[in-house]
């Protein structure tokens, strides 16, 4: 698990860092929102600890920016404690609001709530394995893929990006994600131009050709996206 933590304090962020710190868990440290998109865009993170007075900008700035790419929970950590700043806060999209000084008892608690409910969306998720549009279908737990009723043969990269791509509706899946969660498991280097060829070919199997849509969106020099676009 993910855990990117926005925060111009360094101090602070690595105390929260510190307390939270677990064998599965990693970390990623940014101290302004410049920092924090790019380490967005090279690692989809599960889960985001933000400040809200940032060197270069707002919070609430990054926060509109990552719910136009993700849906992933996001808590709040700020010295902003007026009413109308956690209601704003709320209302962009934060699942958490906590405030300056805190306890890193009550912060684990919320973080645990958090994940708690990420692992809930993932086995809600699981249990969809069955994904129908525009003359797909596609059974992720017997690896059956039809176009139109005929079968479409994938290779296990191919099944898995496209698991990735349709779980995902909608939402940004930048390249270092991707290439993490096809080989990180390979143990052997990967070149990048890996992820490409998958894309490539599991497009080319999906797509027909007197089709006036395409589903697997290059966002470019980002990543991918399942959604469906007219030519």
């Amino acid at each position: 698990m993910l855990i990117q933590i926005v925060e111009d304090d360094r101090a602070l962020s690595d105390g929260v860092k510190l307390a939270l710190q677990e064998p599965e868990m990693a970390f990623s440290q940014s101290g302004n929102v410049r920092q924090a998109k790019e380490a967005f865009e090279r690692q989809l993170p599960d889960l985001i600890i933000l400040d809200i007075n940032l060197p270069d900008g707002s919070g609430y700035d990054y926060l509109k920016w990552v719910r136009e790419r993700s849906s992933l929970p996001v808590l709040i950590l700020t010295a902003n404690d007026m009413e109308m700043d956690e209601v704003t806060g709320l209302t962009l999209g934060a699942d958490d609001y906590m405030t300056k000084p805190f306890r890193l008892a009550v912060l684990r608690a919320r973080i645990q709530v958090l994940r708690r409910r990420i692992e809930k969306t993932e086995a809600v998720k699981q249990h969809q394995e069955i994904y129908r549009e525009d003359g797909f279908r596609f059974h992720f737990d017997t690896m059956k893929y039809f176009r139109d009723n005929q079968e479409i043969f994938l290779s296990v990269n191919e099944q898995k990006l496209l698991r990735l791509l349709v779980l995902n509706k909608g939402n940004l899946l930048t390249r270092n994600y991707l290439m993490d969660r096809l080989w990180s498991d390979s143990g052997e280097y990967v070149d990048e131009n890996a992820l490409s060829v998958t894309v490539n070919r599991l497009r080319s199997k999906l797509e027909r050709k007197k089709e006036g849509a395409t589903y697997i969106q290059t966002i470019y020099g980002q990543g991918y996206m399942w959604k469906k676009q007219e030519r």
